[in-house]
């Protein structure tokens, strides 16, 4: 046993290629733990993850798996040992009696978001409506999607993880977390979010990755009406954003990006395109 969580970045040694000659060099790369999220000593989900933010990535898990409701907290122990990291907590109130009614385990591959899931209906669970009056605009939009970059530390080093940030447009902070996998991210942000007191309606979730369905229903599930990311949406996330209510951006290249689902929160809009 030990209880030193390992570092969420590594150097590793490696033969590079480099104008046609190869030799020996070495890389920053991101690490990849198991992470186990226990509430009352029953093991829930096991991820594999950047060991980084792990109180943010546990209370955000919680809210994302529909434990927890958003502004809730949790009292977090981490145990680290020989074979992982450890998450122990105990929902709050009359949730840990619920929650011993549908415990389940699962396991995920570099955070998938779905691994483990025993039933078609777990999986397409209805997404939470979201109401919100909040509106940005094009040349805000872009301008925080810009940012990003810059505060992506662990992506600097990398160059191999993902960000999920949370734009405020009206005063322009923005929060931002990383991992391997872009639904970790998410649920570190969320988490994030919950600590801080911070209204999912508030602001914009910004994503350096394709968006999925299970990244409409987190958003969903943290209150958040805007969801932009640089690259293409699927189709079920189009039809799932349009049924909960949520603005989803995606292809941000540079100054340009396509509005798929309820453009009237961006103004001056691009073209929007509709999913069958």
């Amino acid at each position: 046993m030990t209880e030193v969580v390992p570092a969420p970045v590594v150097e590793a040694s490696c033969l590079a290629r480099r104008n046609e000659a190869t030799a020996e060099a070495t890389r920053l790369i991101p690490e990849e733990t198991p992470i186990a999220f226990t509430f009352g000593g029953t093991t829930h989900a096991v991820m594999m993850a950047t060991p980084a933010d792990l109180q943010d990535f546990a209370v955000g898990f919680a809210i994302a798996e529909g434990l927890l409701d958003p502004g809730q907290s949790l009292d977090v122990e981490i145990v680290a040992s020989d074979l992982g990291v450890e998450l122990r907590s105990w929902l709050p109130g009359e949730r840990q009696k619920d929650y011993a009614q549908r415990r389940r385990t699962m396991a995920g591959p570099t955070g998938c978001g779905l691994c483990g899931i025993e039933s078609l209906e777990q999986a397409c669970r209805p997404p939470s409506k979201v109401e919100s009056s909040l509106q940005t605009t094009s040349i805000g939009l872009i301008g925080a999607m810009d940012r990003l970059p810059g505060l992506q530390k662990l992506n600097q080093q990398t160059r191999a993880v993902h960000a999920a940030a949370f734009w405020i447009p009206e005063t322009g902070d923005l929060l931002l977390r990383e991992d391997v996998g872009r639904h970790n991210a998410l649920d570190k942000l969320a988490g994030a979010l919950a600590r801080r007191g911070v209204a999912g309606g508030s602001g914009v979730i910004l994503m350096t990755s394709r968006v999925s369905v299970e990244l409409v229903q987190k958003a969903s599930r943290i209150g958040a009406s805007i969801i932009a990311a640089i690259s293409a949406p699927t189709a079920l996330a189009v039809r799932t954003a349009d049924a909960c209510g949520i603005t989803l951006v995606a292809v941000m290249r540079g100054r340009d990006f396509e509005v798929f689902t309820h453009p009237s929160r961006i103004l001056e809009q691009a073209h929007l395109h509709v999913v069958a």
